[in-house]
Formats: C-alpha cells, sequence, structure tokens
C-alpha cells in the first residue's frame, strides 16, 4: 500500500488525506485562537480499511498539539479515535467552570 499524506488546507477548513496523489479522505475543522472543532471526517469507499481515517486524525491531533491548541471532537470517529489512543486525551477541551450567579 502506498503511503497516506496528510496536508492541512486551511482554505477549505480541512485536513485532506491522498495516496498517490488522490484524494483519499478528509477531515473538517472550524479553528479559532483557542481552539480546533472537529466535526467530520469522511473517507472515499474506494480507500476505506487503508488506514487513511486514523491517519487523517492523528495529523489533525498532531497539528493541534504542535499549535498548543485543544480540540472539541465532534466528530464521532475522532471521538472513537481519542478513546483508542489515550495519548491525545490531554488534547480534549474542557470548558471552564461556569462563574455565573444567579
Amino acid at each position: 500500500m502506498s503511503e497516506v499524506s496528510v496536508s492541512d488546507v486551511p482554505g477549505s477548513d480541512r485536513y485532506e488525506a491522498r495516496i498517490d496523489g488522490e484524494l483519499a479522505g478528509y477531515a473538517e475543522y472550524q479553528k479559532t485562537s483557542r481552539l480546533v472543532v472537529l466535526t467530520h471526517t469522511e473517507v472515499d469507499d474506494a480507500y476505506g480499511g487503508r488506514g487513511v481515517g486514523s491517519a487523517l486524525v492523528r495529523g489533525a491531533l498532531d497539528a493541534a498539539r504542535a499549535q498548543g491548541l485543544p480540540v472539541l471532537p465532534l466528530c464521532p470517529f475522532v471521538k472513537a479515535y481519542i478513546a483508542r489512543h489515550p495519548e491525545y486525551a490531554d488534547l480534549v477541551y474542557s470548558a471552564p467552570r461556569s462563574t455565573a450567579k444567579d
């Protein structure tokens, strides 16, 4: 199998996975200065079962870590990946406790 290459495409707000130059899948995100929200991951059926989704999520999480940003995993695939790879659990965003009073 050819190697999966993952790259950030900021203009499209997503990471793209390519195999031999062909788009194999993508992971969409919304980014702020304080947080990365991972919203959706999709892999083309032709590339299913080849580790494309895992490569996408790993690339997105590694990039967030390098940028010092926590992630909010809304995508079920991303949530499941983090559950299987606890080395990324520290990246999951935790909202600060509210200081609001009635």
